[in-house]
């Protein structure tokens, strides 16, 4: 398989096994969008890490097979290729990209739908489409912006340039920096951490923010709102207030 889920102590890895460089694949990307809609759907799984594994994230799509695709055929492929990569961003749980070695194009887009960016300090991150005449098709002229902003990314994607981990840190591309071989160790842990937290919170949280940042802010206050008071008749709100009262801020613990 180009991809696995493999699941421990609540997390899910979604892993990248496509030697040498995890090229995106029209297969690939199918198979992106299987397991993401069964992290989804699993109890068992509170928090995703998104890993390429020890060398490489994922160096971009397979421009062989894209190659030889014309015009009809990515008109039918395109919204495919998008919607794998959405169904990765509208996981309703945390979900963190563990960057190692290059994430350039495609791997790029696919870092972008993580909420979360734990970058080795070798890597390089880029949206080069520009320099085979194209544009950036899974989300990244979409989701780059939102992340970075619009000039940055224009930046990026006009120019094709690769950038290294301490600028992609510095552009906000990235949100920590760590020696190559803590990478996977890292986003594990930062995942492991939410995966004890309260399951339904965290997906209101995330709903709220990632609806916000594509509507109006009245709507987007509105969804907070609905939320907020919905999560009144949780388990987790009861625990939580009760521990709070109790035995101070910070020590509830959830199911």
């Amino acid at each position: 398989m180009t991809v696995t889920l493999e699941v421990a102590e609540g997390v899910g890895t979604l892993r990248l096994d496509r030697p040498p460089m995890n090229a995106l694949d029209v297969a690939t990307q199918d198979r992106l969008k299987e397991l993401a809609e069964e992290a989804t759907g699993r109890q068992d799984v509170r928090a995703v890490v998104i890993y390429g594994g020890e060398k490489v994230f994922a160096a971009g799509a397979d421009i062989k097979e894209m190659q030889v695709m014309d015009h009809a055929a990515m008109v039918l492929r395109a919204r495919a290729l998008q919607d794998s990569f959405t169904a990765v961003a509208r996981i309703p749980k945390p979900v963190v990209a563990a960057i190692t070695g290059y994430a350039l194009g495609g791997g790029c887009e696919l870092a972008l739908c993580a909420d979360y960016r734990i970058a080795a300090d070798n890597a390089k991150l880029g949206q080069p489409e520009i320099l085979l005449g194209l544009i950036p098709g899974a989300g990244g002229t979409q989701r780059l912006s939102r992340l970075i902003g619009p000039s940055k990314a224009k930046d990026l994607i006009f120019t094709g340039r690769q950038v290294k981990a301490d600028e992609a840190l510095t552009l906000g591309l990235v949100d920590r920096v760590v020696p190559a071989a803590e990478v996977y160790e890292a986003a594990h842990a930062w995942a492991a951490k939410l995966a004890q937290g309260p399951a339904i919170a965290l997906r209101a949280a995330k709903e709220s923010i990632d609806t916000g940042l594509e509507t109006d802010i009245d709507t987007g206050l509105a969804v907070e709102r609905n939320w907020f008071a919905g999560l009144f008749a949780t388990e987790d709100r009861e625990r939580g207030m009760r521990s709070f009262v109790e035995e101070g801020p910070g020590k509830a613990k959830f199911l």
